[in-house]
């Protein structure tokens, strides 16, 4: 029952990268946090990456994953863009509805910190994992393209 468990959350990890807004809350801290126009290309980047999961594109992870991506799951378990990618090819997981709110886009340069919440209705192998989550997600501009790095999600109340 764990490794189901375990397997259910890490299948949600994966597919959390691909959140949009629905609310943007942009914080300024006394560092400058980068242009209107890049904070509008992060919020793009997780318009884009819930539409993969929700449509399970492997192709957007391959282009949009960092070849070092790290995501940490709600259980702690360390995967890679090679896991993200298979996870998403293999059709096992379903997303019905991903609702993203209380998202916060900062930047730092060429790196740039998002948060947010994500109410998440799915299933893999017949098990549902819905529910409320929280994620952070961090991506790096490289050679003018915006890469995700690195992803943890946790489950919240």
């Amino acid at each position: 029952m764990i490794n189901r468990c375990a397997v259910l959350l890490w299948s949600l990890v994966v597919a959390l990268p691909a959140f949009s807004a629905q609310h943007i809350a942009v914080h300024r801290p006394a560092i400058d946090t980068g242009d209107p126009s890049t904070i509008r290309e992060i919020v793009e980047m997780e318009r884009q990456a819930r539409e993969a999961s929700i449509h399970r594109d492997a192709d957007f992870s391959q282009r949009t994953l960092a070849e070092d991506y790290v995501a940490i799951t709600p259980l702690g378990q360390v995967t890679t863009k090679q896991d993200t990618v298979s996870a998403r090819k293999s059709g096992q997981l379903r997303y019905d509805t991903i609702d993203v709110s209380d998202m916060v886009v900062r930047v730092y340069g060429d790196m740039a910190v998002v948060t947010a919440r994500a109410d998440v209705k799915g299933h893999q192998l017949g098990e549902d994992f819905s529910g409320p989550y929280r994620y952070t997600r961090v991506w790096v501009r490289r050679t003018g393209h915006w890469q995700a790095v690195s992803y943890q999600a946790t489950v919240t109340q």
